[in-house]
């Protein structure tokens, strides 16, 4: 596929999305899945039955953040967003049957504790959801006597994987999402860009590869040394292997993070500290595809995992969508390996520290 930013504009508004709310997952072993979501991270049974186990972090009111279904192949059957009224899930329909998408209505919901909702397969392939009509449960967050060490406060984000993030971005800033970074090369081509709808760095983000996939799902802590307890925990139960990066602090959104994986290889994050993004002025941080602090604050090297590693997702019959190649060039070739393009201080290409040159260091630009 070649990046190209041709996207339609409906003439109709879009939705008034308020945040990102739910994934809904599918699992091969839902015993397996539980003893992970539960267990081990320890993330609030709402509900669950022999077919699907419904969960919420800790200070959430509304029925779940993730559902965890049984099915024969482990995928991602829906990114669900919350819009601001009843009115908006009609705008969601109207806005997407105008940019050619199939959806799919269901006044009922589509999974427990969801009223009307509408799904549609987006123009980058992926399976989005969007609601008002929630049933509200008990808010945790004064329970200090459920809180673990390792607490899962909030569902942060989505990252997703395509092979034509321009034309992503310009599909999602059309539906009312803005910037908070992105990652460019000297030619302009865009890597990567973080998106958001909520005050907080991101709701989902864009990452270039063979796609559509999931990256990963997000969930905040309140601090750094809950996810520390994470990774003791994990090394406790000799579950070490399933780290796949990190602990580490991030360039792009200044965050902590821990990159984990689930029985089924599906991808998450343990996040905490990104900033605050809610005025209108606030600007985008560009960050130069050759610099090694973006994705590791400390200079720490990405894993190539992180970087071709997802999951698949579903289209509106619970089929996987087909996985296009990315054709155009690809940050793992200028990020893995002694490539000789990667720099710490700008200036100086080889990485090695030659004095004077870090007086040219620069925390990408704003623009």
């Amino acid at each position: 596929m070649t990046a190209s930013t041709s996207v339609p504009t409906p003439s109709v508004p879009a939705p008034d999305i308020v945040r990102c709310a739910y994934l809904d997952l599918v699992v091969t072993d839902l015993k397996k899945s539980r003893d992970f979501y539960v267990d081990l991270l320890g993330l609030h049974v709402t509900y669950e039955d022999d077919e699907a186990i419904y969960l919420r972090s800790f200070e959430e009111f509304i029925h779940h953040n993730l559902v965890l279904r049984k099915g024969p192949i482990a995928a991602a059957a829906a990114f669900a967003f919350r819009v601001r009224t009843p009115e908006d899930v009609d705008k969601g329909e109207a806005y997407f049957k105008e940019l050619g998408c199939r959806t799919e209505r269901r006044k009922e919901g589509f999974v427990r504790g969801i009223g009307d909702a509408v799904r549609v397969e987006d123009p980058l392939g992926f399976p989005y959801e969007f609601f008002y009509e929630v049933e509200h449960v008990e808010r945790l967050h004064m329970r200090y006597d459920l809180y673990s060490a390792g607490e899962l406060v909030r569902l942060d984000h989505f990252n997703q994987v395509t092979p034509d993030v321009p034309r992503g971005r310009v599909y999602l800033e059309g539906l009312g999402f803005r910037v908070s970074e992105d990652i460019k090369d000297s030619e302009g081509t865009t890597y990567a860009a973080w998106l958001h709808r909520k005050e907080t760095v991101h709701d989902t983000a864009l990452t270039g590869g063979d796609g559509p996939r999931l990256h990963h799902i997000a969930f905040s802590t309140h601090e750094k040394h809950n996810i520390i307890q994470i990774c003791d925990k994990m090394g406790a139960l000799r579950m070490s292997d399933r780290i796949e990066r990190g602990p580490g602090r991030h360039g792009v959104s200044n965050a902590f993070y821990l990159y984990i994986l689930d029985p089924d290889g599906h991808r998450v994050e343990i996040y905490t500290q990104d900033y605050y993004t809610g005025d209108p002025d606030n600007p985008t941080i560009t960050w130069d595809v050759h610099d090694n602090q973006r994705r590791d604050w400390w200079g720490n090297p990405v894993v190539p995992s992180w970087y071709t590693e997802a999951s698949l997702v579903l289209d509106l019959d619970g089929n996987p969508q087909e996985v296009i190649k990315r054709e155009d060039k690809s940050e793992l070739a200028v990020t893995i390996g002694a490539d000789g393009f990667s720099y710490t201080r700008a200036g100086d290409e080889s990485g090695s520290y030659h004095g004077e040159a870090s007086k040219g260091f620069k925390l990408g630009s704003q623009v």
